[in-house]
């Protein structure tokens, strides 16, 4: 039964250090027939429940905890008893949105989650969020790179809890180190490559975001 990756896109706001900003989220779901893994649960837990379907539900892995993209993964896991997966070193952007739920088991970097009998390998890519991780699923030729990476660039570091200098460095050794022809799925906007993200390094170095 062969694999796919199914894509949701939900609507709703981000909100941080005060201020709200309207979104749109990419939702991705990889598995078969029987079996899904859910990367980030944003804003409506009944479109990502209906893109699921009638199939378990092994986890939600969110690849970090700002509001926007771990919003509905409570409400999912109370309807699928599917985990919630989180980094450990974002509980104090977690605790924004849930002060008295806690993730039901960590991420680590090179931990890997399979479904289907394909393996989505754990990146550490701190630097938009503490704990940010990136999913990379080489038998796919995919990252689910979260807001780590973006067609265009390193995702935002201008607000509590990022860096810029961290980003730049998680990008340069964990990402463009893979396959050139590697589908960059992100957590907004559209697809991108891993060879068509790496020449523009030194310009976003340059540029500082």
């Amino acid at each position: 039964m062969s694999v796919r990756i199914d894509h949701v896109v939900t609507s709703g706001t981000f909100s941080l250090d005060g201020g709200t900003w309207p979104v749109d989220n990419n939702v991705w779901i990889v598995g078969d027939d029987r079996e899904a893994v859910v990367v980030d649960a944003p804003h409506d837990a009944d479109a990502i429940a209906a893109a699921v379907g009638d199939r378990r539900l092994v986890a939600i892995a969110c690849t970090h905890a700002h509001n926007d993209h771990v919003g509905v993964a409570a409400e999912l896991a109370e309807r699928t008893g599917a985990p919630v997966l989180l980094h450990p070193d974002d509980e104090v952007l977690w605790r924004m949105t849930y002060p008295d739920r806690d993730p039901d088991r960590p991420l680590a970097d090179g931990d890997e989650l399979v479904v289907a009998g394909t393996a989505l390998r754990v990146l550490h890519t701190p630097g938009h969020a503490p704990g940010s991780v990136c999913l990379y699923a080489p038998d796919l030729g995919t990252l689910f790179s979260g807001d780590t990476l973006f067609n265009g660039g390193p995702g935002a570091t201008g607000r509590s809890y990022s860096d810029f200098g961290t980003i730049i460095e998680s990008i340069e050794r964990r990402l463009l180190t893979l396959p050139g022809e590697t589908v960059v799925r992100t957590g907004h906007g559209d697809d991108t490559t891993i060879g068509a993200e790496a020449p523009h390094l030194p310009e976003w170095i340059a540029r500082g975001h």
